[in-house]
């Protein structure tokens, strides 16, 4: 690392500060993270909570390989879904019965984002925004297809002028409230708003958000969100996404994916279906109970924390990481893609720069773990559980070391895996 470059001591000195008054600091020891590592990848893959490995094993030595079978009544698997669905509905402002757990985020993309067009007949327009995650794209093209819908990629900033412009026509508005490349946060109350006076029906994806920030889905009177487990959530790769189905349209909650766990008396064995009456309708067949399991024990890594304290320590710690760029990274070729107003900000922090993969797989090298995403943006990614003050000075310091030196020039750094 370069020789106290400007401002480095007082940096340090400020990180040592913030981390000694952090009312969460004693919540990173619910998570197992490897010595020396510097981990600002929660925005792909959540750390490992504490509680997991334990509730695993459980599940697999006792509640699978002794119960078998009884474990559906004795241990509680029949009711996982909704059980878990409700403990997440806490951190994203939903109150319980709204959330169920279960199945991937693409699967519940397309469940309900068609149910929701379905509740809008007639109307022909379905928005999505042009920088959504691909799936998204792809799943809203998907649902145009089947009910004959224009889907119109329109960016977050300009749907409420669509919406207006376009009253009466509009199904279903389908946006996320972080951008998931450069983190910038989006007015989530405002755009229901305006799509309800719109007539349409708002669904959220919670990807980026779950976790992170207050969502406030009853609040905003959201009508459908989903959302992924392994992200903010920690549930671990792959772990089950969520739905969420505001009680006022579970009754017209008319879904593609008719599972019979949905049905309102699954173990009848009907050979026709009947929908529920409340959240478990949005259920669809077995869940995978390993991962349910899983996911259901990193969720008490938030047990007593608010949300409101997660944002607090999340705006720190993005914050800070901007400043310390502003500080060590001038003229070395970066430049912010993040906001620098708190209110546009997510929990995560991204950078562009023309090597931007080299000086990733650089940076992982000296074990700070950062993404990248295609053609130039450096992502990093702050849960407010885990990371510290002290985690954000040394990745931008080991940064500056890397771009200064040109260490990411070295031909090991060039080579692209499968993953980026």
């Amino acid at each position: 690392m370069l020789t106290d470059p400007a401002g480095l001591t007082g940096l340090t000195t400020r990180a040592a500060a913030l981390d000694a008054a952090d009312p969460l600091a004693a919540v990173r020891d619910r998570f197992l993270l490897p010595d020396g590592v510097v981990y600002l990848d929660g925005n792909s893959l959540g750390a490992l909570p504490a509680a997991v490995p334990a509730a695993v094993e459980d599940a697999v030595h006792r509640q699978w390989g002794t119960d078998l079978i009884r474990s559906w009544n004795a241990n509680g698997w029949w009711e996982a879904p909704v059980r878990t669905g409700d403990a997440i509905g806490r951190l994203v402002g939903a109150a319980p019965g709204q959330t169920v757990a279960g199945d991937s985020t693409s699967v519940q993309l397309f469940n309900t984002l068609l149910a929701a067009a379905r509740l809008r007949p007639g109307r022909r327009l379905l928005l999505t925004d042009p920088d959504h995650f691909p799936t998204d794209q792809y799943i809203a093209d998907s649902v145009g297809r089947l009910l004959g819908l224009d889907v119109r990629r329109v960016p977050a900033r300009d749907a409420a002028a669509v919406l207006a412009a376009e009253a009466g026509n509009v199904a279903v508005a389908a946006y996320a409230p972080v951008d998931y490349r450069t983190g910038e946060l989006y007015d989530m109350a405002a755009l229901t708003a305006a799509a309800h006076a719109a007539g349409a029906l708002m669904h959220w994806d919670l990807c980026h958000a779950a976790g992170a920030l207050p969502v406030g889905l009853d609040a905003v009177q959201a009508d459908f969100a989903v959302g992924c487990g392994y992200k903010y959530l920690s549930g671990g790769p792959g772990a089950p996404a969520f739905a969420y189905v505001a009680h006022r349209h579970q009754e017209g909650f008319d879904h593609p994916l008719t599972g019979w766990h949905g049905h309102a008396e699954p173990f009848a064995m009907a050979g026709t279906y009947t929908p529920a009456a409340d959240i478990t309708r949005a259920r669809i067949g077995t869940p995978a109970l390993l991962s349910l399991i899983a996911l259901e024990a990193a969720l008490t890594a938030f047990d007593g924390v608010e949300m409101a304290a997660v944002r607090t320590k999340s705006l720190s710690l993005t914050g800070f990481f901007q400043e310390c760029a502003d500080l060590l990274l001038d003229g070395l070729g970066f430049t912010a893609a993040t906001p620098r107003d708190p209110e546009r900000r997510g929990s995560q922090v991204a950078l562009r720069h023309p090597e931007a993969y080299p000086l990733v797989a650089a940076l992982t090298a000296r074990g700070v773990i950062g993404d990248m995403r295609a053609p130039d943006l450096l992502r990093f990614g702050f849960n407010a559980l885990y990371v510290t003050h002290a985690d954000v000075l040394r990745a931008v310091a080991e940064l500056r070391d890397i771009a200064a030196s040109g260490a990411h020039l070295a031909p090991a750094f060039q080579q692209r895996p499968t993953v980026t």
